[in-house]
């Protein structure tokens, strides 16, 4: 089948672009089942985690179904598909996205700033709690970004400020829409795990250079892939 084993980085783009290079060769047809995940996992050297996540954004586009205790078959229709249509389409537009990157840069920087200085006990298991929320919903975009939005909903509690507090309730569904929208787009990826778990960790050691430095490197990986997106449409 000549697939290639990858490195970390990009390990779920590469693993993403690979199955779906099967699905247009021809490799595995239309109906025909894909591999398991242990065989996926076995030939491409990877983690399940990131199996699943190559798997999901397949699915979330149509490309492939999944069959409760039966397995993961190629669409039957999928040869009427263009090949451009295997391009995620990020609904939010550049307007939409870059806004709410500002908001997040100002906002969410100082809500850091503030629960370094004021998280208490209570507010660091609450976040543990939902990061464990977020691991169990891997493979579910949608409730992963549900915790998604009330693990930075958990940092505006613990800065103890009630105005960014009400502030983050009042744009949930935006700011889910948000989330969702990038969690869709490039999958749950262990990238984006390891990301909110060094900004917890960053919170609970009282260091808010470091829990910003990770949520601004996790926005700007988020950017830089959605601008290859687009280009790729182009």
């Amino acid at each position: 089948m000549g697939l290639k084993s990858i490195d970390k980085q990009s390990i779920v783009n590469s693993v993403y672009e690979q199955l779906k290079e099967n699905i247009i060769n021809g490799t595995w047809p239309p109906g025909s089942k894909i591999p398991s995940e242990t065989q996926l996992q076995k030939m491409f050297n990877v983690s399940r985690v990131s199996i699943r996540s190559a798997i999901q954004r397949l699915r979330g586009l149509g490309i492939v179904v999944t069959y409760q205790g039966k397995g993961t078959f190629v669409s039957e229709d999928i040869g009427e598909v263009h090949i451009n249509d295997f391009i995620p389409i990020m609904h939010l537009s550049e307007e939409e996205f870059l806004d709410m990157m500002v908001f997040r840069q100002t906002m969410e920087y100082k809500c850091l700033d503030l629960a370094v200085a004021n998280a208490t006990s209570e507010d660091f298991e609450n976040m543990e709690e939902i990061l464990n929320e977020m691991l169990r919903c891997k493979d579910d975009y949608k409730k992963y970004s549900e915790a998604d939005f009330n693990f930075h909903l958990a940092i505006a509690k613990a800065s103890k400020n009630k105005v960014f507090y009400r502030v983050m309730l009042s744009i949930r569904d935006l700011y889910y829409y948000y989330l969702e929208e990038l969690n869709r787009v490039l999958g749950v990826t262990l990238e984006s795990i390891e990301a909110h778990l060094q900004i917890f960790r960053a919170i609970q050691n009282r260091d808010a250079d470091t829990a910003k430095q990770s949520l601004s490197k996790a926005m700007e990986t988020n950017s830089e892939i959605i601008k290859k997106l687009k280009d790729s449409r182009k």
